[in-house]
């Protein structure tokens, strides 16, 4: 209960945060994690590109939040992007991608991405909606796992448990629910949640089908988007990291 007043205390508060580019080196040595962003292939359209969806400002508003909430001053205030194929990958536990519908990888980048997650990496997907793109998405984790198959999680799942307790799974939209009154893009009415898992039963893969977690890490701040999807963004968001961290 504590938590959850902060959480709600800090989201109405002027938000201060780092808004230049997210730093890409220098200064990762003294903190224990960096929230790194997935740079694929595929998704590109005139001069942008899918998984660049809400970057920076998603994820620096997250980490602000996260480092004024809990003092977890472990995190890095800034966030990093970099490729699968990036051989310092490996020094990122945690990758965070969006718009995974667009999502084409090569094959370098397939072998790349299995090799990280089997030797301990967590892929956090998110905000992709609707029967098409979870296709595509499909398509491209049978690629990098044909041997293994997302399945729906359950709220009892130790990672909706393994900081806040997150005792219901919602759906948390886009900054579009503002103008359309609709929790639902593309058609993907119903929220899902879901994992793909190794041999021991650790997640690899977290999946945030038709949901979108890095609209309300962005909007946070603005009084028109409501306050319990944001609060349940910045509770997943504090799960998938601490699980990233000790599984």
């Amino acid at each position: 209960m504590a938590r959850t007043a902060t959480l709600l205390l800090i989201l109405t508060l002027p938000w201060t945060y780092a808004s230049d580019t997210p730093d890409r080196g220098g200064q990762e040595e003294s903190h224990d994690f960096v929230f790194a962003r997935l740079i694929y292939s595929g998704g590109g359209w005139g001069r942008r590109s899918s998984w660049s969806v809400d970057y920076p400002k998603a994820d620096q508003q997250f980490l602000y939040v996260l480092r004024k909430l809990h003092d977890f001053n472990f995190i890095h205030p800034r966030g990093r992007a970099l490729r699968v194929t990036d051989p310092e990958i490996f020094r990122y536990p945690f990758l965070y991608a969006v718009e995974v519908g667009h999502m084409e990888l090569s094959p370098p980048e397939v072998e790349a991405l299995r090799t990280y997650l089997l030797r301990g990496g967590f892929l956090v997907v998110d905000d992709f909606h609707g029967s098409w793109e979870w296709r595509n998405f499909y398509r491209q984790m049978k690629k990098v796992f044909p041997e293994y198959e997302p399945r729906p999680l359950s709220v009892e799942h130790p990672i909706f448990h393994c900081f806040y307790s997150i005792d219901r799974l919602i759906q948390v939209p886009g900054l579009q629910y503002l103008y359309s009154g609709s929790l639902s893009e593309k058609g993907g009415v119903e929220p899902h949640y879901m994992g793909i898992e190794d041999d021991s039963g650790r997640l690899m893969v977290m999946i945030n089908h038709n949901v979108d977690l890095g609209d309300a890490w962005e909007w946070a701040e603005v009084d028109e988007y409501p306050r319990p999807f944001a609060e349940m963004a910045i509770k997943l968001g504090t799960n998938y990291i601490i699980y990233a961290m000790t599984h």
